[in-house]
């Protein structure tokens, strides 16, 4: 694979932890683990079984608190200092043939994953505004399906899959801006 796959792999698998950290790093350690993948080496601690367990115990534990109105956001919150640093290991280790990390692309890792996180926590805070918590449910299997889609997609195609997040994050960002005016001009109302 060139560069420019493993780079467009690495923004996408950081732009994934901001919004499944659990789910993005036994995904990928799973591929490898299976043989899916030849995963460079800076990346083949995710496929330990070590890694994998408390990955997939993880992934699951966050599955859970993440269907649940206002657990959702204390779980971003909390999770906020853990998605972008991880973020940016994944990205600088796709492009890691030795196992030494680029500051550029732990820089861009970082970016990408935190612009994500923002992206979702500014949506499941509009979101966690409405009473009922069918929205929230939704939401959350959608990021559930993103994830999990995208590892496939961005492995396959990853010009397809970056091309798509980059689609979807101005989406998502539009629709949280027009979203939180209309809250906040709701709020001033009452």
């Amino acid at each position: 694979m060139s560069e420019a796959h493993l780079f467009a792999i690495g923004v996408l698998l950081a732009w994934m932890s901001g919004i499944r950290v659990y789910l993005t790093v036994f995904g990928v350690g799973l591929a490898g683990f299976l043989g899916w993948l030849d995963l460079p080496p800076a990346l083949e601690a995710t496929q330990s079984p070590w890694v994998l367990g408390v990955s997939g115990v993880l992934a699951v534990a966050e599955f859970f608190a993440d269907k649940i109105p206002g657990v959702d956001s204390a779980w971003d919150l909390l999770h906020t200092l853990l998605r972008v640093p991880v973020g940016a290991f994944l990205a600088a280790s796709t492009l890691s043939a030795d196992g030494d990390l680029g500051a550029g692309m732990l820089a861009t890792g970082a970016g990408a994953a935190l612009a994500s996180h923002l992206l979702k926590s500014g949506a499941r805070a509009v979101l966690n505004t409405s009473p009922e918590p069918v929205s929230n449910w939704t939401a959350s299997a959608t990021e559930d399906v993103a994830v999990v889609g995208g590892l496939a997609l961005a492995f396959a195609h990853p010009w397809l899959a970056l091309a798509l997040v980059g689609a979807v994050s101005l989406a998502i960002a539009a629709t949280v801006w027009m979203l939180w005016r209309v809250v906040r001009r709701g709020l001033r109302r009452t």
